[in-house]
């Protein structure tokens, strides 16, 4: 089990360099432990956060239009991924956004990314992206901060996990109209390459793909929110694979792929959406055969990598609260809303339930030969956006 603390590591290695902050981080192992605040590092004094999300999400996912919010969430991480050439940073994929977290060298890359990407969610999908950039300093003047962890799901990925109520009050700051990143000129386009959404949706095998996200109350003690979220971890980790609706033998695939428009959309760079998007298709239908038949191609074996693609998935994260994608059955339900319900009422936590038939995936891919790809889940019919609508307690 992971029991070393970051305080343990900082200790023991005097300090870890600012410029290599991220990449000394220790990867957690265990999801239940990081409910622990030792596991926790706070970010540098001179590095800013960024933050993003789609405006009128809730009647997007209404109009049907989730799979485009989940792909415009995804973009602000891909862009700023390119913008600063695969150096590691933490980021957390929130469904209808994404927030994260960068040093001073990369602050102009990333409000260049994030004005792009606002710039083409607008020309793409006529969808409004609200997009803020957050110095540290700021955020710890207000009386928060920002502490990050990193969660090892795989050999090859690992997802950062917030904590301070940073992140949530940078966000809350960006709705009120404070640290905005205004959007580039129409036309701008950024540099998407690697995201995509080929893979079939997930159904439920126990029942229901239930999207959860619990935030704690600003007035509940720390520790007592941390017991609630154990608990409702505990419980998740009950079902078959702690409730991941990914497949354990691999991803599913079908053909043509329902998000081959969006990829297009991502891809295209300014030129033919068309061209774009029969490029998706064909490369989609070469890896469909592959799979099927299980042929190798050129050393890449696809079959394998279907596999990867389900233990490098991110269904579950700490991100100034708990967020879980879980395939669960009713009885699981029905505990972990009693366990909620009872929490909310001692006034610990705020919580939302949204319940779906499936899941869905968006990917982040540098290369289909190594197994650093990452690949987001969210419930396919609204999923965390739909369940924050619906938050209860106070």
């Amino acid at each position: 089990m992971f029991r070393v603390s970051v305080q343990d590591v900082l200790r023991k290695g005097k300090e870890v360099p600012k410029i290599d902050f991220y990449d000394g981080l220790p990867r957690a192992t265990v999801f239940a432990g990081l409910t622990d605040d030792t596991s926790y590092a706070p970010l540098p004094e001179d590095w800013s956060v960024g933050v993003a999300d789609v405006v009128g999400s809730t009647d997007h996912v209404a109009a049907g239009r989730y799979k485009t919010v989940n792909m415009v969430g995804a973009a602000v991480i891909s862009a700023v991924m390119n913008a600063v050439q695969g150096r590691a940073f933490p980021f957390v994929f929130g469904g209808d956004g994404a927030s994260f977290a960068l040093p001073a060298e990369h602050a102009d890359q990333a409000q260049t990314a994030l004005a792009a990407v606002a710039a083409w969610a607008l020309s793409e999908f006529d969808i409004e992206l609200r997009v803020a950039l957050v110095s540290i300093a700021a955020i710890r003047k207000a009386g928060y901060d920002v502490q990050v962890a990193r969660f090892q799901v795989s050999q090859g990925a690992d997802y950062a996990m917030f904590s301070g109520g940073g992140m949530l009050w940078a966000e809350a700051q960006m709705k009120r109209g404070n640290f905005l990143v205004p959007p580039a000129t129409r036309g701008t386009v950024p540099d998407l390459t690697g995201l995509s959404c080929r893979w079939a949706n997930m159904a439920s095998k126990n029942g229901t793909i239930l999207s959860l996200v619990v935030m704690a109350n600003p007035a509940a003690p720390p520790t007592q929110v941390a017991a609630v979220y154990r608990h409702v971890i505990d419980i998740a980790n009950g079902l078959d694979q702690s409730g991941h609706p990914a497949p354990r033998y691999g991803m599913g695939t079908r053909w043509p792929p329902a998000g081959a428009t969006l990829e297009g959309h991502a891809a295209r760079a300014g030129g033919s959406l068309k061209s774009a998007k029969r490029k998706a298709l064909f490369e989609s239908f070469v890896a469909w055969v592959l799979i099927r038949t299980g042929v190798k191609l050129g050393g890449f074996d696809a079959r394998r990598y279907a596999r990867v693609v389900a233990a490098n998935a991110d269904f579950r994260k700490l991100d100034d609260g708990l967020k879980m994608t879980l395939d669960c059955d009713p009885d699981t339900h029905r505990q972990l809303d009693d366990v909620l319900s009872r929490a909310a009422a001692d006034k610990l936590v705020r919580y939302g339930i949204a319940t779906q038939d499936e899941a869905m995936m968006t990917c982040i891919v540098p290369s289909i030969m190594t197994d650093d790809h990452l690949h987001f889940v969210d419930g396919a019919a609204g999923g965390y956006t739909k369940a924050a609508s619906v938050m209860k307690g106070r």
